[in-house]
């Protein structure tokens, strides 16, 4: 019988012109990065699994790919399988992210790094997800980070750098949804929940546009984390806040909201305006629900929305306290992920076409040695080159060609000895 030749579920294969699309789209994503100052790093895919489940990454911990022990025994498995004890069994696991690898790596390499180190990470990560259109297990992140600046210089120059990039691909009309963990945390502390529940709260007003007020507060009320005395005032709090978000401070009269944290928020409207001086073209919203999924934020936080799409095309936000967890030394660092696979799927992204790019289909009875000079010869040149013997239809091999991103061919024949001999013919 045989056997199935799919690649995993949640995993892809591409085939030429699809793999093509995507590296092209990731050199616009590079190069514009690069333009902007940043220097582009590599990492090892796999952390030691203490490191990945040291408390930081949040839900994603539980959906890390671990990789057991070399050398145990088949009891020692079943010992430790029996008692539910499986990471016990793992000392290295698949990276879930690339902010987890890039402390450690800071952590590892500071006296080489400059004293602000602003740093590009392109490369895939694995989680191990429910399967689904746009979430996969394994899927590449574009990060880019500044570790080293407690400023909101930083905030700004991320959020600038990244626009220009979508601009880049050629998306428009996106915006940029901002808040701030201090006023996460300010809101729901006025609530009255205890310190150790405020991720889990979090978790629950991230909610709020799918399920609304109502079913926020009724989370809140079921978990115990709030009662029943005190979700009016929840409901209140959630449901009073301008459509703009920006009009919750007066600097002159203070402001009504207690829970507020003011200075956090004129952090929020610094970062607003200087990026609306530098690029309009995608405004920021603050959005009170706006809470990113990684326990390791400690400040600003931001995530791209789009009119058409209903999910973020990316995301990121400050992580102050990540890096002294390995240093010793608490290290400012914030940092921006782009969504590649929601973006290369969803967006108009042209392939990569090179400017000279030959098929040569050669006859059976040309010498090798003649077909090859040729080939070294074009190559040289500066052209890239295919070798493809003539077939009786050609039409179905000069579609996949054209396809692949070949421009032009030409025939080879037993009269042809030069790169001067060949007769060009568009493809296409």
């Amino acid at each position: 019988m045989a056997q199935p030749v799919n690649p995993p579920r949640g995993m892809r294969d591409f085939l030429p012109a699809d793999k093509a699309r995507r590296e092209h789209a990731l050199g616009v994503i590079r190069d514009s990065y690069r333009a902007q100052g940043f220097d582009e790093i590599e990492t090892p895919v796999m952390e030691d699994s203490s490191r990945l489940h040291s408390g930081l990454g949040g839900d994603n911990e539980k959906l890390a790919f671990g990789i057991l022990r070399r050398g145990l025994s088949p009891e020692t498995v079943a010992e430790y399988a029996a008692v539910g004890d499986l990471e016990s069994l793992t000392d290295l696991g698949l990276r879930f992210d690339l902010t987890v690898p890039l402390a450690r790596f800071y952590a590892s390499h500071r006296a080489a790094l400059s004293s602000v180190f602003k740093s590009i990470q392109i490369a895939p990560v694995w989680r191990a997800e429910r399967p689904q259109k746009g979430r996969y297990r394994q899927f590449v992140q574009c990060d880019i980070d500044i570790i080293g600046d407690a400023g909101t210089v930083a905030e700004i120059e991320l959020i600038a750098a990244t626009i220009a990039t979508l601009e880049a691909l050629g998306l428009n009309g996106c915006t940029i949804r901002i808040n701030h963990r201090a006023i996460l945390r300010g809101l729901i502390g006025s609530w009255g929940v205890a310190e150790s529940n405020y991720e889990r709260a979090m978790i629950t007003i991230d909610k709020e546009d799918k399920v609304g007020v109502e079913g926020v507060v009724a989370e809140l009320v079921d978990l115990g984390l709030i009662d029943e005395s005190t979700a009016a005032i929840a409901a209140e709090n959630l449901s009073g806040l301008p459509d703009d978000g920006w009009g919750l401070l007066d600097d002159e009269n203070g402001t009504a909201l207690p829970w507020l944290d003011a200075d956090a928020y004129r952090e929020l409207h610094a970062i607003r305006d200087a990026v609306a001086a530098i690029t309009p073209a995608a405004p920021l919203v603050f959005s009170h629900n706006l809470v990113r999924g990684m326990g390791y934020y400690t400040g600003a936080i931001f995530e791209i929305q789009h009119p058409k799409f209903g999910y973020s095309l990316g995301g990121g936000g400050r992580y102050d306290g990540m890096i002294g967890r390995f240093l010793g030394t608490d290290v400012p660092a914030v940092g921006f992920s782009l969504g590649f696979e929601r973006i290369v799927d969803l967006v108009d992204i042209p392939e990569r076409t090179d400017a000279d790019s030959v098929v040569l289909v050669y006859d059976r009875d040309v010498e090798a040695t003649t077909l090859f000079r040729l080939k070294r010869d074009l190559v040289s040149s500066g052209a890239r080159v295919r070798i493809e013997k003539r077939v009786k239809n050609l039409k179905p091999l000069l579609e996949r060609l054209t396809d692949a991103g070949y421009t032009r061919f030409a025939a080879v024949t037993p009269q042809v000895h030069e790169v001067a001999d060949l007769q060009y013919r568009p493809l296409g």
